[in-house]
């Protein structure tokens, strides 16, 4: 780990996590977790500006159509929307990898069936089906929520995890499956190692640097579905709807996380376009924030692979050796030929 550290893209990517992230708890612990609101600009007692105000010293991002600040809201919901797809990632990753190896692996015979069901999802959007979940959760009813923010975001994390957890385990038992082939686990076999201690002491060692590349590609595609369903009015943590037959307001975010700000603002495009291009632009550097992680991770982990070292065995004579030799290339002869 200490070579990840030396790479430049890899301490950009997590500087950047790290200010958003950090920086949201401390402004809330030092400003509160409601933002100034401003409604009219003057200059010499004259009315010059009314909300939406533009972007000034005093409001560097502006402020909405109600006079809150832009800057405040992104600062106050970079927690919501940073820790949601970290944990939307954590929980697929968890679920996904066991399943993974136990394809690859245990049920290596029912791979291709089990590919066959899972390909088609390749190509339906995930925004669809987490809309159709997340659509009973986030929407606020008319007698308004029976649950908090935080349990909200904790279901929506999990409806969102167990979405794409089948295409992930599809990828890591593929790849679980062809280090399954190669020789040396053939020979782990025929030695009587179990399919149990494969995986630990053989495969996730050797999967594990893809493992968190593959990690980092989640908590990416989780930020693009959080905008999609934004746009679509879903956001992290609920849905503020107004039933007001006669006033009502649009939804509004009830966390200030990005995802909300960005759909609910995105009709403000032409007119005020630093609503939405201010989250649109924190989405944008968050994600480019984690592919740097990911590039320079890889770049300093590429070729690295730590595998347990294994206990000294006391001599043996050349004979023996010989002799285990052929023993080991005649049940590998087997194997393979019981395999076709």
């Amino acid at each position: 780990m200490k070579s990840v550290w030396r790479q430049p893209l890899f301490v950009f990517g997590f500087s950047v996590v790290a200010f958003f992230l950090v920086g949201s708890f401390i402004f809330e612990w030092i400003f509160g977790s409601t933002p100034k609101q401003t409604f009219f600009v003057y200059e010499d007692g004259r009315l010059v500006e009314a909300a939406p105000l533009s972007p000034s010293w005093s409001n560097p991002l502006g402020t909405d159509q109600y006079g809150y600040d832009m800057l405040a809201k992104i600062m106050l919901g970079a927690k919501y929307t940073i820790l949601a797809a970290m944990g939307v990632a954590a929980v697929r990753m968890l679920i996904a990898v066991p399943l993974g190896f136990a394809i690859g692996t245990y049920w290596q015979r029912r791979r291709s069936l089990i590919n066959s069901f899972i390909d088609p999802l390749h190509y339906i959007p995930m925004t669809i089906f987490a809309y159709i979940m997340l659509y009973p959760v986030l929407w606020q009813p008319m007698e308004g929520f029976s649950t908090t923010v935080w349990e909200r975001i904790v279901i929506q994390v999990v409806l969102m995890a167990i979405i794409s957890v089948p295409i992930v385990a599809s990828l890591i038992g593929n790849e679980a499956n062809l280090l399954y082939q190669e020789e040396y686990i053939l020979a782990s076999r025929t030695l009587g190692a179990s399919r149990r201690r494969i995986i630990s002491r053989h495969l996730f060692p050797m999967m594990r640097e893809k493992l968190f590349v593959l990690y980092g590609q989640q908590v990416v595609e989780s930020l693009v579905v959080f905008a999609h369903l934004g746009l679509l009015y879903l956001f992290i943590g609920g849905t503020k709807v107004s039933y007001d037959p006669m006033f009502a307001d649009p939804p509004k975010s009830m966390a200030y996380e990005w995802a909300g700000l960005f759909g609910s603002s995105f009709r403000y495009l032409q007119g005020v376009p630093w609503l939405p291009l201010a989250p649109a632009i924190c989405f944008a550097l968050l994600i480019l924030a984690v592919a740097a992680m990911i590039e320079g991770y890889t770049r300093a982990t590429n070729g690295q692979v730590r595998i347990p070292k294994q206990k000294k065995v006391s001599f043996v004579s050349k004979e023996t050796i010989e002799w285990n030799q052929q023993q080991l290339k005649e049940k590998l002869q087997l194997i393979r030929e019981n395999e076709k």
